[in-house]
């Protein structure tokens, strides 16, 4: 399907490895030029190498972290006028109720929600001058039913969640969409991470955690950067002009509900 998109601008957030990766890996593939960001330059550097060698655009790369002021900034001076925005940060560490305070609350919004509504703020009123826009928002399945261990992340994401919502209904009629993107476990440091922390707490092998998680998950498997790329990239593309404000899971049917 040609997605209607070539020559279009990306800015994709977190996209040297896992999720972003993978959907900066497909938007490059429909033809859209790339400006990718991540913490670690050195990772990002190789990743942006790889996708201009494979598929002919231009990436512009931005090592900065982007939960900072400083960081917005120097990605947000690359950007231009972009017309496509991809949100996208790692998760705050796992643990119990009892076991955060104030600062780690602070951190996990200002990674998994401030950021990403800022970088809206930034970038939407320009698309909306043009009258074409795209923003997905990689979130987590945590904002449809949530995990436990992942409280910081469960109220960081839903209060882009609950932003969104809102947001991208008084946006839609300038040719903007803010849609987002609801992962469940996909084969990535991330999984890898939690994971790990399977292992230790239950003195099992990374095999055996493996496993264990993927048959708690209908498709009996893990998902796939590239997959979950693609996904991305449609919700980017022509043909996605009438999802507005919507909160797509890909989590392989883990997520047990109706609606």
């Amino acid at each position: 399907m040609d997605l209607g998109i070539k020559g279009k601008r990306a800015v994709v957030c977190a996209s040297s490895k896992g999720l972003g990766r993978g959907c900066a890996e497909a938007l490059a593939a429909a033809g859209v030029s790339l400006v990718m960001n991540a913490r670690g330059a050195e990772a990002l550097e190789a990743t942006a190498a790889e996708i201009r060698s494979e598929y002919g655009v231009d990436v512009v790369t931005v090592a900065a972290d982007v939960s900072t002021e400083e960081g917005r900034a120097a990605l947000l001076e690359a950007a231009g006028d972009a017309d496509i925005l991809v949100n996208n940060a790692g998760g705050p560490p796992p643990g119990m109720w009892h076991d955060w305070d104030r600062e780690d609350f602070i951190k996990a919004l200002d990674a998994n929600m401030l950021a990403p509504i800022a970088l809206i703020k930034a970038l939407v009123p320009g698309m909306m001058d043009r009258g074409w826009g795209r923003v997905v928002n990689i979130t987590s399945q945590s904002v449809k039913a949530p995990i436990p261990v992942l409280g910081l992340s469960n109220s960081a994401r839903a209060g882009l969640t609950g932003y969104v919502a809102g947001t991208s209904r008084q946006v839609a009629a300038k040719g903007v969409t803010i849609n987002n993107l609801l992962p469940g476990i996909h084969a990535t440091d991330r999984a890898d991470a939690l994971d790990g922390g399977v292992v230790k707490a239950q003195g099992i092998s990374l095999e055996e955690a493996r496993a264990n998680r993927a048959a708690t998950i209908p498709a009996g498997r893990y998902g796939t950067r590239e997959e979950f790329g693609a996904t991305c990239a449609f919700l980017c593309s022509v043909h996605a002009g009438f999802i507005v404000g919507q909160n797509l899971l890909l989590d392989g049917g883990a997520t047990n509900a109706t609606i």
